[in-house]
């Protein structure tokens, strides 16, 4: 080999070795601290400080680039981070459930007909079954927190609307928008309003705003698109999630070595051979260029007695696992998230041995009235989308046109608070009694339909009254042809006192 290609393969060598304690050091720092974590942002003292301030909106995101990366990473931790995706899914499991229940009432001082009220609710119902809106809630909340917007765009079908949902990514400006000060973030505006959009820009096609429904999470009204609900706590769940993956992979090490045995005296010659003459077992694997390599096991069965000489210690690892010091750090970074959240820490470990379910879900609580805000937020958008399918239909002539004057779609989510149903059915009682709240709304709130449950209440009074033999009306089974609803098989004479078996009754006597 020449001087020339012996430096060559030097240079290689180093540069291979460069390149490997680069991507170690890479690793070390992305599994344990990123030194440059603390400085994160922060503004370099000779930077520009007054460009900060003359957005109209979040510093979150500055253009649609840094959009798309919290998007993209707040996806990430929802599909791949297991505190991450147990928040998400307890979001909409305490927001929707199993879905709102919707109903129809006059509006205060106004007489409708009953006709009238069944045949709105009918349409909200088909409105229901053709987006499969109990499913499409569901999805409106995980999307609404982890992309931090929700577009659904309005399609109009000879039934009626037909929801679909629009990809965030596919909202941008135009290239050639850059110039037109109303357009932001693929959204164009009334001029000096940004809370007035009028159209979106969806896959380069201009939509007009009446076709869209956008929901922004977590900014302002001015601002033009929403930030994912993880976007202040993602490095809690990261480190959370990373606390978690090495603290397991440390005490699986340890649990796997179950003893290290120490030979105080003695050559590794001499020790190779005590080795060899104590395995059950051998086996020979090839190690590429260092040639082979001889593994040896020997079985331990349980209640082993080991007998060693006194220059031989045996250590077990797996003793001084102290798992607890980890929990402590992934509780307090799970505690930052649920903070952020207003949320309970266990709705994020499922552990509830920190907290009472209790105690943590009533009324004047601080998650059960974020909930309340969320599901009031909710409320308004569905309210809009339901309150367009009745005026479609009105425009269809199945609906009077002042429709939306005469009643009001009611609204009933499910309840978030811990609740005595005894006292609270007791309660509602009272205000149906004094007339201070009706039995339409009572049915609602237990989240019961008032129409069906009354039509099963009215087929069962008939049954019964047939199976018992109570008065009916003529011609009905179990009633008299004779009109007499006293005389029960001709032999009783005893009038309304008489009994079942022909015994004379407490009555007068003929």
């Amino acid at each position: 080999m020449s001087q020339a290609d012996a430096n060559a393969l030097q240079e290689k060598a180093d540069r291979l070795q460069r390149r490997f304690l680069e991507s170690f050091i890479d690793d070390i720092l992305d599994r344990y601290v990123d030194p440059r974590d603390e400085f994160e942002g922060w503004t370099p003292i000779d930077g520009d400080l007054s460009a900060a301030w003359q957005e109209p909106y979040t510093l979150a995101y500055r253009n649609e680039t840094d959009l798309a990366a919290l998007r993209n990473q707040s996806r990430q931790l929802a599909s791949q981070n297991e505190f991450a995706i147990n928040a998400l899914e307890n979001r909409v499991s305490y927001i929707v459930g199993t879905g709102h229940v919707y109903s129809v009432s006059p509006q205060p001082g106004v007489e409708v007909p009953d006709d009238l009220i069944e045949a709105a609710e009918d349409i909200l119902r088909q409105f229901e079954r053709r987006n499969r809106w109990a499913h499409r809630q569901q999805e409106i909340v995980l999307r609404r927190d982890r992309d931090g917007e929700v577009f659904l765009r309005k399609f109009v079908g000879p039934e009626g609307i037909i929801l679909r949902f629009v990809e965030p990514e596919t909202v941008r400006s135009p290239s050639l928008a850059s110039a037109d000060a109303s357009i932001h973030f693929g959204i164009r505006y009334a001029p000096g309003d940004f809370e007035r959009p009028t159209q979106y820009c969806i896959t380069g096609e201009w939509v007009d705003a009446a076709e869209v429904q956008h929901r922004k999470a977590n900014v302002d009204l001015a601002d033009p698109r929403g930030v994912p609900t993880f976007y202040p706590v993602r490095k809690n769940l990261i480190r959370a999630a990373k606390i978690l993956r090495n603290m397991s992979t440390v005490a699986e090490i340890q649990a796997a070595i179950a003893m290290v045995r120490k030979h105080l005296q003695g050559s590794q010659a001499t020790i190779q051979q005590y080795v060899n003459a104590q395995a059950d077992a051998s086996r020979t694997d090839a190690s590429g260029n260092a040639g082979t390599k001889t593994r040896t096991y020997r079985s331990y069965p349980p209640g082993s007695i080991i007998d060693t000489t006194a220059n031989t210690d045996y250590q077990f690892p797996a003793s001084t696992i102290d798992v607890g010091r980890f929990v402590a750090g992934i509780q307090a970074e799970l505690r930052a998230v649920a903070s952020r959240l207003v949320m309970p820490e266990f709705m994020l470990s499922s552990d509830a041995s920190n907290a009472n379910y209790s105690s943590t879900l009533v009324a004047e609580g601080p998650a059960v009235k974020m909930f309340d805000r969320l599901q009031a937020d909710m409320i308004e958008h569905d309210r809009e989308l339901l309150e367009a399918e009745l005026s479609l239909a009105a425009r269809r002539g199945e609906l009077p046109m002042d429709v939306l004057d005469l009643i009001h779609v009611e609204i009933e989510p499910p309840r978030v608070q811990t609740r005595d149903r005894l006292q609270e059915v007791q309660a509602d009682q009272v205000l149906v009694t004094l007339k201070a709240m009706s039995r339409h709304t009572l049915a609602s709130r237990h989240g019961l339909d008032y129409e069906v449950e009354r039509d099963l209440l009215e087929g069962e009074t008939d049954r019964d009254a047939g199976y018992y033999g109570l008065p009916q009306p003529p011609g009905q089974f179990g009633s008299n042809n004779d009109g007499d609803d006293n005389d029960n098989d001709g032999d009783n004479q005893g009038g309304d006192n008489g009994n079942r078996d022909g015994n004379p009754g407490s009555g007068p006597q003929s």
